[in-house]
């Protein structure tokens, strides 16, 4: 070290302890490790990060704020449920928004969609046979991102990425993961085949009516659902 350095401040370094609690527990909620309703013991967080339950108050206070966990008197802290007519919102959108990327997609001549769902696919599957629900959650997503970058349509990305929040992802995860991973290893499937022959003069429509075939099985494998037809 230089004569002219100043002297490193190791304080410095130290990161408070009210902002580990924070980064914690959102980590937690987003890699679907605490699920929706699950209730948090202040007590038991604070023994897991030794930290007094004072900091873990402070950032139960501003997950609260940004909507990630909700808190009842009397009762406690609970991770945030999204309620079905917000999932079925989400759903709704997100069909009508992909379906238009697949037909720009389609339509692309400099994209051959064969060769570029293939590699996403492939990987999909040889996921889906090793049962990581992790890793297949990240390889659903980049099988759909595929389709959205190929769109050649920035604006229609940056929505559909907004609309597909880590929050409301990790929501839909634990909703999801509900299914056999075999079963949604076959419906991704199905999914490319659709995207791939589908005539593009209604593309849009047939994209849409698969997100409506989703959401009804997700309804189905979440029996606690009330039962009602949300996408038209």
């Amino acid at each position: 070290m230089r004569n002219s350095d100043p002297p490193v401040d190791e304080r410095s370094k130290v990161i408070p302890a009210t902002q580990r609690v924070e980064v914690h527990l959102r980590n937690a909620i987003l890699t679907g490790k605490l699920l929706p309703r699950q209730r948090i013991i202040e007590e038991h967080i604070a023994d897991e990060l030794t930290v007094s339950r004072g900091p873990v108050r402070e950032a139960l206070v501003r997950l609260e704020r940004d909507g990630m966990v909700v808190t009842t008197p009397r009762h406690g802290t609970f991770i945030r449920d999204v309620a079905l007519s917000e999932i079925g919102t989400v759903f709704r959108m997100r069909a009508k928004l992909e379906g238009l990327c697949v037909r720009y997609m389609r339509e692309n001549r400099s994209v051959v969609p064969q060769k570029l769902l293939k590699g996403p696919l492939r990987n999909l599957v040889a996921v889906a046979a090793k049962s990581n629900e992790e890793q297949f959650f990240h390889a659903d997503m980049e099988l759909h991102r595929a389709i959205w970058n190929a769109a050649d349509q920035p604006m229609l990305y940056r929505t559909l990425s907004s609309l597909i929040n880590p929050y409301i992802f990790a929501i839909a995860r634990s909703y999801s993961s509900r299914i056999p991973l075999t079963a949604r290893r076959d419906d991704h499937q199905d999914y490319v085949r659709l995207v791939l022959e589908t005539p593009v003069a209604c593309i849009e429509r047939e994209v849409e009516k698969y997100f409506e075939k989703l959401y009804h099985s997700v309804l189905e494998a979440n029996s606690w659902f009330p039962t009602r037809r949300l996408l038209r």
